[in-house]
């Protein structure tokens, strides 16, 4: 669950213009919101309006008055946005480890049965195509351990570091699932 660079699904049409870096087509063929980062994101009607936004932040430098400087774009989305594909993937991820970091040591059969339905629902149901199919991949190679609430854990933690290494983010130790996801550090700072 988490971003990949411009491409095209399988079986859509290519696109005659050049994709700005790190945006990403939906399984429509056209540019995927949820998909790409907001940083990323560059809608038909902004290529119209860049002169225009350029101008918008174009700001004096004070420590000399008459050179003039771009200010720079965000790179957030305001909090009244829907969610890029970086919001979501950090939503979706606080939720999955949490889950595993509350699920049972020894769940019933019942238990197993929702986990895994929840955990299969996601290569279905998650809004970023890219991210849904690559999910579904990895839990085709590497299915659920849905036994207790260890296994599931280091099984999110571990499918995470995968989805890190791909982005080229640093992996986290799994070893600290529970001091992240559960009990906080021993510092006391999240007390």
């Amino acid at each position: 669950m988490g971003e990949k660079p411009a491409s095209q699904p399988s079986g859509s049409t290519p696109t005659s213009s050049k994709l700005p870096p790190g945006m990403v087509l939906g399984p429509d063929g056209k540019p995927c919101k949820i998909c790409t980062s907001f940083r990323n994101w560059k809608p038909a009607k902004a290529a119209l309006a860049s002169s225009t936004a350029a101008a918008a932040t174009l700001t004096t430098d004070t420590r000399a008055a008459s050179v003039p400087t771009l200010a720079p774009l965000p790179d957030t989305r305001p909090a009244h946005c829907p969610p890029d594909v970086e919001g979501i993937g950090r939503a979706t991820w606080t939720f999955l480890h949490t889950t595993a970091a509350y699920y049972p040591e020894r769940p019933s059969p019942h238990q197993r049965a929702n986990m895994l339905a929840l955990l299969h629902a996601l290569p279905v149901l998650y809004p970023c195509s890219h991210c849904a199919a690559d999910l579904g991949a990895q839990m085709q190679g590497a299915p659920p351990d849905v036994s207790g609430r260890a296994g599931l854990s280091a099984w999110l933690c571990a499918r995470h570091n995968e989805v890190n290494r791909k982005l080229g983010k640093e992996e986290f130790e799994c070893a600290k699932v529970d001091e992240r996801w559960k009990d906080g550090p021993e510092d006391g700072s999240c007390d």
